[in-house]
């Protein structure tokens, strides 16, 4: 179990529940565009956000956004150790930096003194698009080797000034080597780790590399804090995340929709009906499962653990509950009969 932080009060790591990131698109010096996002964010389920610090102009507006958002807020910094050590008297929850582009040691110093005191944890963001020329050299490309070398070396710079506050990510745009260099870090060190597929891509391919590169590893006991990275609304992040999650069974999000992909013995039309349904339940909050299964030869059995399911067979089917079969309905009845037993529930 790796030791737990605090983020603004929301604990990471330590046996604690994964948690949703994002990171916000707008410029932070607009102040009322990037706290309009983030409340979008929180109503979509994110619980901690990050926004970028490229200048003292961004720093500054930190305090304003704090004040306005119940989440908490991470400054993203880069190059320039003055803009967190702003960020962190502005009311940042935590400092997400690289110390190797910092500046040199004294200048890491000065950010673990401000983060220190006021007790903001540190995330080391080590990225493979962005590696030391030095391990590049070492290792011929970007490899999960160097990906986990990179970041022991900016633990190491933050433990020589006794600070342990600390999560760590070592992500790539490379799925393998992600999860591999992921691996390495959680047998080396007990840090929670932040995970994320770093330039996922659209929400067509990025979802699945996520998936993939995120959800391995969740399922291996792996990851304390999750960010799925998409070129999209950031809101679609969040959504994709819970879906992660979900699929991991760390978390349930709503209504678990389970559906056969049919095959010749489906004799109604199942897919537009499981899309609608789909579409119907989008705000539905109760923590059940539901189940459209193509037949009758296997549906109610098959899907036996679901709450309640429909089962199609030529020009009808069956509405079941727990593997049990309530009634037979007309095919074009169907959706309305799953909804209203969906209802009672």
């Amino acid at each position: 179990m790796t030791k737990q932080i605090l983020v603004g009060g929301v604990p990471i790591g330590g046996g604690a529940p994964v948690t949703i990131q994002s990171m916000c698109n707008t410029r932070t010096g607009d102040v009322e565009a990037t706290v309009r996002q983030i409340r979008a964010l929180e109503a979509a389920g994110c619980e901690i956000i990050r926004v970028t610090v490229p200048d003292m102009e961004a720093a500054r507006a930190l305090s304003a956004i704090r004040e306005s958002i119940s989440i908490p807020l991470v400054a993203d910094i880069h190059f320039d150790y003055r803009l967190a050590v702003e960020a962190a008297a502005r009311g940042a929850d935590a400092i997400r930096i690289n110390p190797g582009n910092i500046g040199g040691e004294d200048r890491v110093r000065a950010v673990v003194e401000a983060c220190r005191a006021r007790r903001l944890p540190i995330r080391i963001g080590v990225n493979g698009g962005s590696l030391e020329k030095e391990l590049l050299a070492k290792y011929g490309r970007v490899t999960p080797e160097a990906l986990v070398e990179s970041a022991l070396g900016h633990i190491r710079l933050l433990e020589k000034y006794d600070f342990g506050d600390i999560c760590v990510s070592v992500k790539s745009s490379d799925v393998p080597v992600n999860m591999k260099a992921y691996r390495l870090l959680h047998e080396t060190v007990d840090y929670p780790l932040h995970l994320g597929v770093t330039e996922a891509g659209t929400p067509s391919m990025g979802l699945i590399k996520s998936a993939v590169g995120i959800g391995g590893l969740l399922c291996d006991g792996i990851g304390d804090t999750i960010r799925v990275s998409l070129t999209a609304d950031p809101v679609e992040e969040i959504a994709a995340a819970k879906r992660i999650l979900q699929a991991c069974g760390l978390r349930r999000s709503g209504v678990d929709l389970v559906s056969c992909p049919t095959c010749g013995r489906t004799s109604y039309n199942m897919i537009p009906l499981v899309e609608e349904l789909e579409r119907r339940l989008a705000g539905c909050e109760k923590q059940i499962t539901v189940a459209v299964m193509g037949c009758v030869v296997n549906g109610p059995g098959e899907a036996s653990a679901a709450d309640i399911g429909v089962a199609g067979g030529k020009g009808e089917g069956l509405i079941f509950r727990h593997g049990k079969v309530l009634y037979k309905v007309p095919e074009e009845k169907l959706l309305d009969a799953l909804l209203e037993e969906i209802e009672k529930l």
